[in-house]
């Protein structure tokens, strides 16, 4: 695909072609009912029986299966033809966005996507900064038109081989076999997704990457994508909130449909991740046109399934801080006590700081353990990759100046976010609270890369997972430190070297590893109050207790 092409191409006779298959099928699908009506009923009313009719039976029936494969089959063409368009106008979108940015630094395009600029002024000639601006600039357009002509080309040569596919299809009979354009329509490789993602980053582009590309298209386009393909935004890092929560809300009704028409038995898992599409639904629904506005991030049914649920835009507050739950977090608890949990923040931290505005959120971007899961790191390492993109993408998109981010891990959460603390380059936050931690896989808070001054946990005296031992200790011989724990050393020991924040003790039993969010404002032992006080930047003002 060369430049000239993309830049002229007129996708309205794409868009047209999809038009005629879309009525073309209509068509096929009224013969069809007409077949029904005028052949097949009549006849089965009619008692006809005898060598003839045995004879004519399966000849009909082929002939009504053929009208439903052809009506499929033309039925996909319209989809892929307007999946192709689609995703060219996307490619030329970010070219066009590309030359007109060349144009407004006083740069020009040859036809190959080469960039130019005029010779600077005398003065300025022999300035190794002014050369060196210009040419980053000049690197960067024609960076960005060569993979808008790549995404192009890939587009064209996918379409243009699936579009010989059907032909071969319609020459060979098979189109019209039904058993093999049901098993055609189920290929992902020949479907609408696999297509229209050539023409946007790719799933491990950098949230910056994916943020530039975003803002490069046209606002029509943005909401065409958020309409028509929300499967492409809804959940992609660096994508804005506003924009996320607008297409997460129209898969959620998706997601809710394919679920409830499953036919039962429903397996465990869809079980539960139905009644966590109903309980997110549900929340939606009952915070509508509440303050603070409630925005639904992510939305999925990946492993046990994805939702990510926020009280306030992260976009806009100027404290963003982020819930990781552990252990058994399942799809229903983002809907339920998890959003709850998020909501105790977010008014903690305002009643610490009226003058700041928060977004607080409810994260499961990971399958987090069941049972005797939970003695593997696998689960954490996967869900701290995520959480690390997903806090990265809050950057990438937040407007003004950077928010102030917290990131909060509880239980098994706490190692996600210490994992994604070690991470090279660190986490994207500014202040960590480990709540009931069995350990994050670091040996002192400074591991963490934020500071240890700005390393915060809580751990009630009787939560009985914050003093889970590290299993060595199990052993007959075992000679380990006292503050080493189930992953690590203990965040709240003083060989850790956190802060420690005030909590009440709780009851004795595992039901105090949960009530870090329910002991309500007020007293030097409330431990909302300092998630409160941390969140919105006031550290310093928490109520503290010895370390362990």
């Amino acid at each position: 695909m060369d430049l000239a092409t993309l830049r002229d191409t007129d996708v309205a006779a794409l868009h047209a072609a999809a038009d005629a298959y879309d009525g073309l099928r209509a068509a096929l699908g009224q013969n069809l009912e007409d077949w029904r009506g005028g052949v097949d009923q009549p006849l089965a009313a009619s008692g006809w029986a005898g060598p003839a009719a045995d004879a004519a039976t399966p000849s009909l029936a082929l002939a009504a299966g053929e009208l439903k494969a052809a009506q499929a089959e033309v039925g996909q063409l319209g989809k892929v033809l307007r999946a192709g368009a689609d995703a060219l106008v996307l490619a030329r979108s970010e070219l066009h966005r590309a030359l007109e940015d060349a144009r407004t630094a006083g740069m020009s395009v040859t036809e190959h996507g080469a960039v130019t600029w005029e010779p600077a002024p005398y003065a300025d000639r022999h300035d190794p900064d002014h050369r060196s601006i210009g040419e980053r600039t000049a690197t960067a357009l024609a960076a960005r038109i060569a993979t808008a002509l790549a995404r192009a080309d890939a587009v064209d040569r996918a379409l243009a081989a699936r579009l010989r596919h059907y032909t071969a299809r319609a020459l060979d009979g098979t189109g019209l076999d039904p058993d093999s354009a049901a098993r055609d329509r189920l290929d992902p490789g020949l479907g609408v997704p696999a297509l229209l993602r050539l023409a946007v980053p790719p799933d491990d582009a950098p949230p910056t990457e994916v943020y530039a590309w975003w803002n490069g298209l046209p606002a029509d386009e943005q909401q065409r994508l958020i309409t028509d393909h929300p499967e492409l935004v809804g959940n992609r890092d660096g994508i804005p909130a506003a924009a996320r929560d607008r297409a997460n809300r129209i898969l959620l009704p998706r997601l809710l449909a394919t679920y409830q028409g499953h036919p039962p038995p429903l397996s465990d898992r869809d079980r539960l991740r139905l009644e966590g599409f109903r309980r997110i639904s549900a929340r939606l629904a009952a915070a509508e046109g509440q303050d603070p506005p409630v925005l639904l991030l992510g939305i999925g049914e990946e492993g046990q399934g994805r939702a990510v649920l926020s009280f306030g835009d992260p976009d806009t507050a100027r404290d963003v801080t982020s819930l990781v739950g552990g252990m058994g977090t399942e799809l229903q608890r983002i809907g339920g006590g998890d959003a709850d949990r998020a909501r105790a923040v977010y008014d903690a931290a305002r009643r610490a700081d009226p003058t700041r505005s928060t977004a607080s959120i409810a994260w499961l971007g990971y399958d987090a353990p069941l049972g005797l899961d939970v003695a593997s790191r696998t689960a954490a390492r996967a869900g701290a990759d995520a959480y690390h993109r997903f806090l990265a993408g809050q950057r990438a998109t937040h407007q003004g100046a950077p928010a102030h981010v917290t990131a909060q891990g509880h239980s098994y959460g706490s190692l996600v976010v210490g994992l994604a603390a070690q991470r090279p380059g660190g986490l994207p936050a500014d202040d960590i609270v480990l709540v009931g931690s069995p350990g994050t896989g670091a040996d002192h808070a400074s591991d963490l890369g934020v500071g240890t001054d700005h390393v915060y946990v809580g751990a009630a005296a009787h939560d009985p997972v914050s003093w889970a031992p590290d299993p060595a200790a199990l052993g007959p011989v075992a000679r380990l430190p006292p503050n080493a724990r189930w992953y690590g050393t203990d965040p709240a020991s003083a060989e850790y070297g956190a802060h420690r924040f005030a909590v009440a003790d709780g009851p004795l039993g595992p039901a105090t590893h949960s009530s870090y969010w329910d002991d309500g404002p007020g007293g030097d032992h409330a431990s909302i109050d300092n998630i409160g006080r941390i969140v919105s930047g006031h550290g310093d003002r928490i109520t503290t207790e010895h370390r362990r």
